[in-house]
């Protein structure tokens, strides 16, 4: 019902622009000067509608269409680190957002001090994978740091993994035998926060060692599937690593299995830039970047793809 539901939208929406089309040719043919602002106005729609479209059609992937989880980690640097993670995940919420895309938080670990060790964000809407794994690698922050007493210029780095959501009736199947499903009191802020019953769920996939934990919702069978949807989603990257790792070793090529180079710098001082180190495409108002003004990035990504 999903897919028919998708491919009714996708038609109805050709249909519409098409009409879109037909009534401003229309509108041209009267030959009324009047009606040139309203002209050059709909001809601007069209235009963009239609860059939207050609985008829209990179996206053929086989999960370009699906939901998405993205995950951040904050890498080495401490309390720094953690609190760009944090950044990060405000500035994909943000994203989320602008879109009209449903944003959930599945999991969270906090940091000591200030910002957050990781967290696990499940994103839906049309499109969200597509666009999202534009966003997968190390993200590398340069500021001023507000954590040194010296005010010191830091560099943070924070990794971010995007992974296809994928149902029990895709190409991964989990057999109960194994997995081993433990759980816990969820952490919190303390006080009213801490929870009192064992409604943290943490899954660990024996063949693999996969852990996935989520602590997030109050109850402990909510918890339990949205482990299990995180968990199908690793399950099935590391599917396709192994397949590109064969396809790789038939052309004789060999690809190395690591986080990879940064993809993109957010310099905050002594100058305001955020770049992308693949497509070359940079912004300098910063802040827009990170209130989830990050489109520009995604697109000249999957027209360089």
């Amino acid at each position: 019902m999903k897919k028919l539901a998708d491919l009714r939208s996708e038609v109805d929406g050709w249909v519409d622009f098409q009409k879109h089309i037909q009534d401003a040719l229309e509108l041209a043919q009267m030959e009324d000067e009047s009606l040139r602002p309203e002209l050059e106005s709909e001809a601007e729609q069209i235009s963009t509608e239609l860059d939207q479209r050609d985008l829209n059609a990179q996206l053929s992937g086989p999960y370009d269409r699906e939901n998405a989880l993205l995950t951040i980690h904050a890498g080495a640097g401490g309390t720094d680190s953690q609190d760009w993670a944090a950044i990060l995940e405000r500035m994909y919420l943000r994203w989320a957002e602008r879109r009209g895309f449903a944003a959930e938080i599945l999991d969270v670990t906090e940091g000591e001090e200030a910002g957050i060790k990781s967290v696990t964000i499940a994103i839906n809407g049309r499109y969200a994978y597509g666009y999202l794994r534009a966003e997968k690698g190390v993200h590398r922050l340069v500021r001023l740091s507000p954590f040194d007493a010296a005010h010191r210029r830091h560099t943070s780095f924070a990794l971010v993994e995007v992974l296809p959501e994928v149902t029990e009736n895709d190409e991964i199947e989990i057999n109960q035998e194994d997995i081993r499903i433990d759980v816990f009191r969820s952490s919190g802020a303390g006080g009213q926060n801490v929870q009192k019953n064992s409604t943290a769920v943490r899954i660990t996939h024996l063949p693999t060692g996969l852990v996935v934990a989520c602590q997030n919702e109050r109850s402990q069978m909510q918890n339990r599937e949205n482990a299990m949807r995180v968990l199908r989603a690793r399950l099935l990257e590391i599917k396709h690593a192994e397949q590109e790792k064969q396809m790789a070793e038939l052309r004789g090529e060999y690809t190395k299995a690591e986080w990879g180079s940064q993809i993109r710098s957010y310099v905050l001082h002594p100058y305001q830039l955020v770049k992308d180190h693949r497509t070359e495409f940079e912004m300098g108002n910063t802040q827009a970047v990170l209130d989830g003004e990050l489109d520009g990035f995604m697109e000249a990504y999957l027209r360089q793809q």
